[in-house]
């Protein structure tokens, strides 16, 4: 950080300099020695402030603890003024400017430290509110001079940005995935092979490890028997987020959530709980042409979902059906999780197409059930606006209906288990014969 200008004499040291001045020049004119009694104090201590003016610009440098958080998580924001500094710099003060996502501690966000031989830290707690790439405006730094006569301004030469990833709800889900395929993970497949889950036990035969003999039945039957398992293997799950518009009002994490806000959240939850359960992920924005991300597994790949839902924005240029189609493979047996409030027909029509192509598809509705309460009447006729939000909603509902007939769930976002009975009914579906022609 670099100062602007030079040490500038305060509001306090003018007032000291004008105050002596005009008393001391009532006493002369008026021969009234008291008013000069009254003046020569505040004529010595504004020519002790001028005397003892520092000499020296501080430079003051900022950090942060850690500029990636969780929402709801905290770190300290520090201005340090290091080295040795002019013995008549007194004091140093700053002030964070207020924004919307951030919650400082003290609230104000001003801060004020003496300078001792060692310079100077300035501690303000930053918390983080909701999700996104957001920086921290420069803040206001003035450093003082003994009395407070003088003063110099200290602006920041740039912003410190701060990372805010989803919060991550603790979401779990029951093990059954449909059609699981690979040969990693820890679903239990349809198919015996290698695993940890056993399927029964069988005669031995040519090819079978020696390890998985089962001596008790053998040494029974006099024959050798073989315990047998079902193999573990995953499933590629696809999380479909739409961005195409933001319903509600968005509060933070101590707050209202919007549909955005609903979708994002649990986005990572969902991602987070199936990666650590060896499946492989990937990440459809329908608002982003570029930052999609692919399939893949482990925790780096969870960090890589994480940054991209960073930038998940409703501004993005949003792609149309027939782009989703082209631009977005999806393999038939796959998982696909649409994260949307199903209010356009562009996902609608792209639900469809995932169906008929084979996909097993779970719509997740992010609309916030008091978004009717929430929109601002001003900009909408207040006699007409509720009755057209109604049959927007039947509209909605009958739409629903249809992807209902077609076998596309859909359920209301709330945390935990808020897909076990879709996944449960989804794997005995799976499971059951198929008439082919």
């Amino acid at each position: 950080m670099t100062p602007e200008g030079g040490w500038q004499p305060t509001h306090a040291q003018i007032r000291a300099i004008c105050a002596a001045g005009l008393l001391v020049l009532v006493a002369v004119l008026a021969r009234r020695p008291d008013a000069a009694v009254l003046g020569l104090p505040l004529a010595f201590l504004a020519v002790w402030g001028r005397y003892f003016r520092p000499r020296e610009q501080p430079e003051v440098h900022t950090e942060l603890d850690s500029d990636v958080l969780f929402e709801g998580q905290a770190t300290t924001y520090r201005l340090r003024v290091a080295g040795t500094l002019d013995p008549d710099i007194d004091l140093i003060v700053a002030a964070l400017p207020r924004t919307q996502w951030f919650q400082y501690d003290p609230p104000q966000a001003a801060i004020a430290e003496p300078v001792s031989d060692g310079g100077v830290t300035l501690e303000v707690g930053v918390r983080s509110k909701r999700w996104g790439l957001r920086g921290l405006d420069r803040p206001t730094v003035v450093a003082t001079s003994v009395l407070g006569a003088y003063r110099i301004p200290v602006t920041s030469a740039e912003a410190l940005a701060v990372t805010t990833l989803p919060l991550r709800e603790g979401f779990e889900a029951v093990d059954a995935v449909p059609r699981p395929a690979g040969l990693v993970g820890l679903h239990r497949s349809r198919r015996p092979g290698e695993g940890t889950e056993l399927s029964g036990v069988r005669p031995f035969r040519t090819g079978d490890r020696l390890r998985r003999i089962n001596w008790a039945v053998s040494a029974r039957t006099r024959e050798l028997h073989v315990t047998s398992t079902w193999s573990d293997r995953d499933t590629e799950v696809v999380i479909l987020l739409d961005t195409g518009g933001e319903i509600g009002v968005s509060e933070g994490i101590d707050g209202r959530s919007s549909s955005l806000d609903t979708g994002v959240r649990a986005a990572a939850s969902i991602a987070e709980h199936y990666l650590r359960h060896g499946d492989r992920v990937r990440l459809i924005d329908t608002g982003n042409l570029v930052r999609g991300v692919r399939s893949g597994s482990g925790r780096g790949h969870l960090r890589r979902i994480l940054d991209a839902l960073v930038h998940a924005d409703r501004r993005g240029r949003q792609q149309d059906e027939q782009q989703l189609i082209r631009r977005n493979r999806i393999k038939s047996d796959s998982l696909v999780v649409v994260l949307s409030p199903l209010l356009r027909q562009v996902i609608l029509g792209y639900v469809v197409t995932l169906v008929h192509s084979g996909c097993t598809v779970i719509a997740v509705d992010t609309l916030p059930p008091d978004v009717a309460s929430v929109i601002d009447l001003e900009e909408h006729d207040v006699r007409a606006w509720p009755l057209a939000w109604r049959l927007r909603m039947l509209e909605r509902r009958r739409e629903l209906d249809r992807l209902s007939d077609l076998g596309v769930p859909t359920v209301t976002w709330r945390g935990a288990g808020t897909l076990d009975e879709v996944l449960r009914n989804a794997s005995r579906l799976s499971a059951a014969p198929r008439m082919r022609s």
